[in-house]
């Protein structure tokens, strides 16, 4: 299939993106590492007739660090991401989720900030960006809001993102010294999406009890999620494994698991506390080293 006719825009500045997208409205779409919304304008699910490149906004390409957060830029792609010594070294559960995104060519092209926009229900960064409770920036004519990661995803590949607003931007506070944190997932054999996958982020006090504990999980339902029942159940517990294998019992609670070709709802269930459990695991094995 090949997608319909279209004009291609090279953004330079996050302003002249702003412009296209208010010139153009709803017949335009942003384009990042484009492999989401190429294959849907092949299939012509979807047929822009403009689409906006913001890949060489240099602003958009960036990771530093500021005001106490590490920011990333929404087109830093997922294996620049992964590969950052600063995102490795404070952010270490974003390193990881985004090393485990589809394959070396994915990873290449994809970025962080079209993964989050299009907010597939099996995607990698949407558990990371939970656990990690990042924020992330929305630009528009004539400013910006952020945007919690909890009140950024809405529902199956809708998030808070407005007509006319950009993603530019995702930061994070760094990880503390003495925090375990693990991104694990049971991968689709064939694209690498999560059929389930489970963050989770944990500090210990002096008695080997669990002082915080922050689990986010994909794959299992319409959209990423805090699994607060799981969190609940470890609050001020030991950090054995009998306690782990209980909370994690709860990490399809309340949710409406997905059912496909792939898997049915029951055995995404099951993932979810197989993962969620492993998860903790590895993330208390960190915090203890």
């Amino acid at each position: 299939m090949f997608p319909g006719q279209f004009e291609y825009h090279r953004a330079t500045s996050i302003k002249d993106a702003l412009d296209l997208l208010k010139q153009f409205g709803d017949d335009a779409k942003l384009l990042g590492g484009g492999h989401s919304l190429i294959p849907m304008m092949k299939l012509r699910l979807a047929q822009p007739a403009h689409l906006i490149d913001v890949t060489k906004i240099a602003e958009l390409c960036a990771i530093g660090e500021s005001n106490g957060k590490i920011a990333i830029g929404a087109a830093a792609t997922h294996d620049t991401v992964a590969n950052s010594s600063l995102v490795r070294a404070k952010l270490g559960l974003l390193a990881e989720a985004a090393a485990a995104i589809g394959d070396v060519q994915v990873r290449n092209r994809g970025t962080i900030g079209g993964s989050l926009t299009h907010a597939d229900p099996a995607a990698d960064y949407p558990a990371a960006a939970l656990a990690l409770e990042a924020e992330i920036r929305l630009d528009h004519e004539g400013g910006s809001r952020t945007v919690k990661a909890a009140d950024f995803f809405l529902d199956l590949m809708t998030t808070a993102v407005q007509p006319g607003e950009l993603l530019t931007q995702v930061s994070c506070a760094p990880i503390p010294s003495g925090t375990g944190y693990a991104y694990l997932k049971h991968p689709h054999p064939a694209s690498g999406f999560a059929m389930v996958g489970a963050a989770a982020i944990v500090t210990l006090d002096r008695n080997g009890k669990f002082a915080t504990v922050r689990v986010a999980v994909t794959g299992l339902g319409p959209k990423a999620f805090r699994a607060n029942a799981v969190e609940a159940a470890l609050a001020g517990k030991a950090a054995d494994a009998a306690t782990i294998t209980a909370a994690a019992a709860k990490s399809a609670d309340g949710i409406d698991a997905l059912a496909d070709i792939h898997a049915s709802a029951d055995y995404r269930a099951e993932l979810a506390r197989v993962y969620v459990r492993r998860a903790i695991q590895a993330a208390v094995a960190r915090a203890k080293a």
